[in-house]
């Protein structure tokens, strides 16, 4: 089906109103800006309507906009892909706009609300674009615009550093996209995506294609080693943003590689696969390793995005890796796997930091040690967060169980890969995951543990209150994603078989219709994995039921009491309590040495002087230390020895001209 449907007019209307909103409010007084949210919430749910049609349907609309290029214009393609990613990015769009809503009036800016509606509009944008002048354009807009989101609070050094960086990474990304672009269009110079698709390229042309598209769209995602911008941006920005960032913005990059990779770029090679897995499987555990030992709630939950899409990369790539093998089912297996863990990604990352920002907004803190007790003073906050926690430590029937278990169903298939290095890779591949599963569930027990337990650990904790009631909407909406997500799970996979027969050649690869349930998930076939997470859930709740049942009709009615456990330290003071830093001192001194350098300081006061004692950890980022600092460093020296040239006498400048001029004369002679 071609032509603009209703479903390709209704994302031009809500691009519309994203816009009216952003230029709207560069001229409007601050006590009016809040309606920057409703309005991009309004966006939001017709542009949700339209991509669920769209997907459902299978349509797939065009259109050609005289805009853009002289003699080219833009063109405009919505699919099933771009569909179910513009889902993805606007139900996180609505999730914080209505969180939005929540913000006090003197607490807006013309620094960042203007802006917010334009990053959502860009996000959109570069999911409909059809050729790459459209899609390069968009992107730099979402880039710049989120940019300065970044820095819109410039008077603090580390949000000019995050904003530096995180500038930096962006244009080398979209660099690396121009050059990927400039090789699928080849000679010809075709921009548009459809003349891409139909040239055929060198085995040599398609590598560096994919090695740039890899470079710019994963820099944007945040894949190790390219993420040093990721935990910098990602704490600086409102709370809001960042879940967009993190939980949305990501998304879009992963969406560029899979329409590169699966679309544009061909049939793929065996060998493609290998960056992709190497990459996913280092970045699920390093950055892991990372957020476990971090002491600030919104930095470690960067890192934790860091790990995610290290597991939908595994998953792109074991996709890769079956399809071009010739093995249908499993590529669509692994693709399925991707995909779901990019939608319940963008759910209860948003839903994690939303709720660290009602954390930061109640406390005025994101330090681990100086918070504790929360439960009873957010007590709406704890609950959904605590959701949150346990699905993106694939806990089920949550939802971050069902895309783990599939990667997991197509993980154990890698045996019957007929190249020797993919057989070798697929058990490290499992075994890394698990490491990273483990991983998450400690990371997430330190969070919530310090968080949310124990007894307050600084007056802004003690005196903390609940977020307002929109932001707890917004919260608690994606806590019940997170759960419906997880019980209807089997349901979403079925939904993805059109996507996956599509791009992974898999007929039916993920069945609903022949379990013993109708929500029962089926990988390959009935005799070989099934997963049915309304079953479990029920037989947790009645298992949980009747144990308490039990222990309240057997146990003695008498109510005892007795001290709490005060590990060792009868002191009632907070200090006393365990720390994240206690919590994860064995990661640190196991892995501190390998993943990064660790060094832990003691000072502590001889006998007789009152002083304090102090402890101190120092963490060095190898990756951060030899991929950016010596290269920057090495760049910086050699600029300031060509800075002579610029003091040079008039006879000097001659003879360099002449001399330059000798050596391209011999240079010429040589090879003419």
């Amino acid at each position: 089906m071609t032509g603009a449907g209703w479903q390709l007019q209704a994302l031009f209307v809500a691009l519309a109103i994203y816009a009216v909103a952003a230029l709207t409010a560069v001229f409007l007084p601050r006590r009016w800006l809040g309606f920057v949210y409703a309005a991009s919430a309004a966006a939001a749910s017709l542009a949700i309507a339209a991509d669920v049609s769209a997907f459902f349907n299978e349509v797939v609309l065009k259109e050609h906009l005289p805009v853009g290029l002289p003699g080219v214009g833009l063109y405009i393609r919505l699919d099933g892909l771009s569909a179910f990613f513009g889902f993805i990015v606007n139900v996180g769009v609505l999730m914080a706009s209505i969180y939005g809503a929540g913000i006090k009036r003197d607490d807006l800016s013309r620094r960042i609300e203007p802006l917010y509606p334009a990053f959502c509009a860009a996000m959109n944008a570069v999911l409909l674009a059809d050729d790459a002048f459209g899609f390069l354009f968009f992107w730099e807009l979402m880039s710049l615009s989120s940019w300065a989101l970044v820095v819109s609070r410039h008077d603090d050094p580390d949000n000019r550093k995050a904003g530096y960086v995180y500038l930096l990474m962006a244009a080398g990304g979209t660099m690396a996209l121009l050059f990927a672009f400039g090789g699928l269009a080849g000679a010809s110079g075709g921009y548009a995506f459809d003349t891409m698709r139909a040239s055929h390229l060198t085995p040599l042309v398609s590598a560096l294609v994919l090695g740039a598209a890899l470079f710019g769209a994963g820099s944007k995602a945040g894949i190790m080693p390219l993420h040093a911008w990721l935990p910098l941006a990602h704490p600086a920005a409102p709370s809001h943003v960042s879940a967009l960032m993190s939980g949305v913005m990501t998304k879009v990059a992963i969406y560029a590689l899979i329409r590169v990779v699966f679309d544009l770029l061909g049939d793929p090679q065996w060998w493609w696969s290998l960056p992709f897995i190497l990459l996913g499987a280092g970045s699920a555990v390093g950055a892991l390793l990372y957020a476990v030992q971090d002491q600030d709630l919104k930095r470690l939950l960067a890192y934790s995005t860091i790990e995610n899409v290290g597991i939908i990369f595994a998953g792109i790539g074991l996709a890769i890796a079956f399809k071009s093998s010739n093995i249908p089912p499993a590529a669509g297996i692994a693709l399925g796997a991707a995909l779901i863990h990019a939608l319940n990604h963008s759910w209860f990352k948003s839903l994690l930091f939303l709720g660290a920002g009602a954390v930061l907004h109640s406390t005025g803190t994101k330090q681990l040690d100086r918070l504790g007790g929360l439960i009873h003073r957010m007590p709406k906050t704890s609950a959904f967060w605590l959701i949150g926690a346990l699905a993106i430590s694939a806990l089920p029937p949550l939802n971050g169980f069902v895309s783990e278990w599939l990667l997991f169903q197509a993980v154990l298939t890698g045996p019957v890969f007929p190249e020797p290095i993919l057989r070798f890779l697929s058990p490290v591949l499992g075994a890394m995951l698990a490491l990273a599963a483990g991983l998450a569930a400690a990371c997430f027990v330190r969070a919530y543990g310090t968080v949310f337990l124990g007894r307050p650990r600084s007056p802004e904790a003690a005196n903390a209150h609940e977020a307002p009631f929109a932001q707890t909407l917004a919260i608690g909406l994606l806590a019940a994603l997170c759960i419906l997500g997880g019980l209807f799970g089997g349901l979403t996979a079925f939904a993805l078989n059109p996507l996956l027969v599509e791009y992974a050649g898999a007929a039916a690869a993920i069945n609903t219709q022949i379990g013993p349930t109708p929500f029962s998930l089926i990988a390959f076939d009935q005799g070989r994995a099934i997963y049915d997470a309304p079953t479990i859930a029920f037989f947790v709740a009645v298992s949980a039921f009747a144990t308490m049942a039990a222990i309240h009709l057997f146990a003695s009615k008498k109510t005892r009491r007795s001290p709490a456990w005060d590990c060792g330290f009868p002191d009632p003071s907070p200090t006393t309590q365990y720390t994240a830093s206690s919590y994860s001192q064995p990661l640190r001194r196991v892995y501190g040495g390998v993943v990064y350098s660790s060094t832990e300081t003691v000072d502590m006061p001889p006998p007789g002087n009152l002083r304090e004692g102090h402890f101190h950890i120092r963490f060095s980022d190898y990756i951060w230390r030899f991929l950016y600092v010596m290269p920057a460093n090495a760049l910086w020296s050699l600029s300031e020895r060509f800075d002579l040239i610029h003091y040079l006498t008039i006879r000097r400048y001659l003879v360099l001209m002449f001399s330059t001029l000798i050596v391209l004369l011999v240079i010429t002679a040589t090879f003419m």
